[in-house]
């Protein structure tokens, strides 16, 4: 008979480590909860395995291939819709993930399907098998099947997950379309004023010079400019590129990432939809997880891990250690002063009511809409400001020039 590992909370809510024997790892959750405890993690301590799958030589499994970098989110969202059909058709999931693995394309996530297909074969469970593919399915895609193999509910929760990933596909789309113009102008407004700057303006230098005046201070200054440009033309490369990588050296440092999220929730317009995007997020994964069947702290965990901010991450740690002690969820998330008061009480109502998780989506959907008004305001509010802005660098650029011809046509007459 199996053998699981797992970790749990009593009802004081202290942490306990133990293993139990068990047919299933459906059956082992049973046992531990009639004991009392609260599951929080649960894996099948070594098991044997038999390999299924034909190797090549050079120990390369049949039909994978060499791939860089992880799942492409859009064909991730594809793959969970399919197996989702074919669960709720009532086929056997290792069918089910042959029939995928064989009209897939190759790529990581065939090679991902492949071995999860052997682990299966060797006697782990879907879950399990997937939680040793990182770089195809993430944290919160493992624990929703295993809440959803747990409650034997397995085609539901990849229903479930199939919308909560098509939903952050369709916001992502939008926001990409709507910056995609201003990106556009932005670019070929910067490449028109580095071409005046270091082809057009060197020209005039020399004709000024020719000439032998005083020249504006505007001049000058464009001048200037120009010579600058044109013998550090490369830092229009390596300064975005170094910034970057400042950035990315600051956030490996506790301390230092805290700092840049703080700062890049606080950046006019471009701030608040960060903020509230980050909030639409964690709460969509949180009720997905909580309707899913999976615990709640165990879904704090991976809610905390989806925000990608530092600021969120600290506070729903906070929350953690709340709950732990016996606090509501409502009660340090006000506390923590990253959300409004709306969606606090929102929360409140659905710890009352039990309705959580369809609270959570509420307020998922009212942050999603915003996002999407307020890129859609920011990008209405570009094209003026651009329009501006490149006005009073081409009339700079005019009247710097046009000063000193006008000056010399003066002297000559």
């Amino acid at each position: 008979m199996p053998t699981f590992t797992y970790e749990a909370m009593d009802s004081a809510g202290l942490e306990v480590k133990d293993t139990i024997e068990a047919p299933s790892e459906a059956e082992a959750q049973t046992m531990i909860r009639e004991k009392g405890f609260y599951v929080t993690k649960i894996r099948e301590k070594e098991r044997k395995k038999k390999a299924a799958v034909v190797k090549k030589k050079g120990g390369k499994k049949e039909g994978k291939t060499f791939t860089m970098g992880g799942v492409k989110p859009k064909l991730l969202c594809t793959f969970t819709r399919q197996l989702s059909t074919l669960q709720d058709a009532g086929l056997p999931v290792l069918r089910s993930l042959r029939i995928l693995e064989g009209q897939s394309k190759p790529g990581a996530l065939r090679n991902a399907l492949i071995d999860v297909i052997e682990d299966i074969e060797g006697g782990n469970t879907l879950s399990e098998a997937m939680a040793k593919q990182p770089k195809a399915f993430d944290n919160l895609y493992v624990n929703m099947v295993r809440a959803g193999e747990a409650g034997g509910a397995l085609e539901v929760i990849l229903q479930r997950l199939a919308e909560f990933k098509e939903k952050a596909q369709s916001l992502k789309r939008k926001i990409v379309g709507a910056m995609i113009y201003p990106a556009a102008v932005i670019t070929v407004a910067v490449g028109i004023v580095s071409f005046i700057m270091i082809f057009i303006i060197p020209k005039f230098k020399k004709i000024f010079e020719d000439f032998d005046t005083d020249l504006p201070a505007m001049t000058v200054m464009l001048i200037d400019m120009s010579d600058w440009l044109l013998n550090y033309w490369y830092f229009l490369f390596v300064g975005p590129i170094s910034f970057y990588i400042f950035i990315k050296i600051v956030k490996k440092n506790k301390t230092g990432a805290y700092v840049v999220d703080w700062l890049s929730l606080r950046i006019p317009l471009i701030g608040k939809i960060l903020h509230i995007g980050t909030i639409a997020r964690v709460t969509r994964t949180l009720g997905t997880l909580i309707s899913s069947g999976v615990p709640i702290l165990e879904g704090l965990i991976i809610s905390r891990d989806t925000a990608g901010n530092a600021v969120f991450v600290r506070a729903f740690d906070n929350i953690y250690s709340a709950i732990r002690e016996g606090e509501t969820i409502a009660v340090p998330l006000k506390e923590s002063r990253i959300v409004d008061d709306l969606v606090v009480n929102m929360v409140d109502v659905g710890e009352e009511t039990g309705a959580l998780d369809d609270m959570l989506y509420k307020v998922a959907d009212v942050y999603d809409e915003e996002v999407e008004v307020r890129v859609e305001s920011l990008v209405s509010l570009l094209e003026p400001i651009m329009v501006v802005v490149l006005g009073l660098i081409v009339g700079f650029i005019v009247i710097a020039l046009f000063l000193p011809l006008i000056k010399l046509l003066n002297d000559l007459s």
